[in-house]
């Protein structure tokens, strides 16, 4: 038993010598590649487009500029003037005046009318503070609520105003616009198109001459909305060949309004 215990201690320090004398590689440190860091103050800076929104105002003063850092951005009304003490500021400071850029350049109509039955409430309330920001003229024909109601009765009183060119034009929504089309296109003068893109807004207008939109709250999103109705304000009828093809609309339904 003594025998092999010496037996394994000659072989275990036998092993010891060997794995000493052999080479082992140095290991390399891990590459640390470097990194783009931006502070949470310089990263607000490039999220923003601006600073600070003075655009409701046609006149800038230095009390407008007061605490804007070197570089900052400032949103003014496209037509803003500066007072020359806010021009020193602003080249001194090096202050970036983004100007607001009016929308409402390319649009058709100044005034519109809008209406909705109680699916069309809320998307309705959104449309008009989109309206106001292009500049028009904008007339709520209702419903006020999202309380059930019926929507021929308000597709008939924006329909009605447009004939009357008491407005220029006439956005109604419901669930799905076929409805309040149908209602509207009852008024003498009223060209009521449903549209669910802005290619068939464009068309509408361009082609058919409607006078008044119709969506559905059902089959597009705000975002889509917003997109259909600023494509069908912008859009007009000028070619002869289709200003014949609607007079021929108008000339039939004027056989069956006698």
């Amino acid at each position: 038993m003594a025998e092999d215990k010496n037996a394994r201690e000659r072989v275990r320090e036998l092993v010891k010598q060997v794995l000493a004398n052999v080479p082992v590689e140095e290991e390399k440190p891990a590459e640390v590649y470097p990194k783009r860091v931006v502070v949470n103050s310089l990263q607000n800076k490039i999220d923003k487009e601006y600073d600070r929104d003075e655009s409701a105002k046609s006149l800038i003063t230095e009390d407008d500029l007061r605490g804007l850092e070197t570089g900052a951005k400032i949103r003014v009304a496209e037509n803003a003037r500066l007072t020359p003490l806010a021009r020193d500021i602003i080249s001194e400071k090096r202050i970036e005046l983004v100007r607001k850029q009016s929308r409402g350049g390319s649009l058709k109509v100044r005034s519109i009318g809008v209406g909705s039955d109680h699916g069309g409430f809320p998307f309705k309330e959104q449309l008009k503070d989109f309206l106001n920001e292009l500049g028009l003229l904008v007339r709520d024909f209702g419903t006020n609520s999202t309380d059930a109601v019926d929507y021929p009765d308000y597709a008939h009183a924006v329909a009605v105003a447009v004939a009357d060119k008491t407005i220029d034009a006439g956005i109604i929504i419901d669930g799905a616009g076929i409805g309040s089309a149908m209602a509207a296109n009852k008024v003498p003068g009223v060209r009521a198109a449903a549209c669910y893109n802005a290619a068939l807004a464009k068309n509408s207008r361009e082609h058919n001459g409607a006078n008044v939109l119709t969506l559905g709250s059902g089959q597009n999103n705000f975002k889509e909305i917003k997109e259909i109705v600023e494509t069908w304000l912008s859009a007009d009828l000028t070619e002869e060949r289709h200003k014949k093809r609607v007079g021929k609309i108008d000339a039939i339904q004027k056989q069956y309004s006698k």
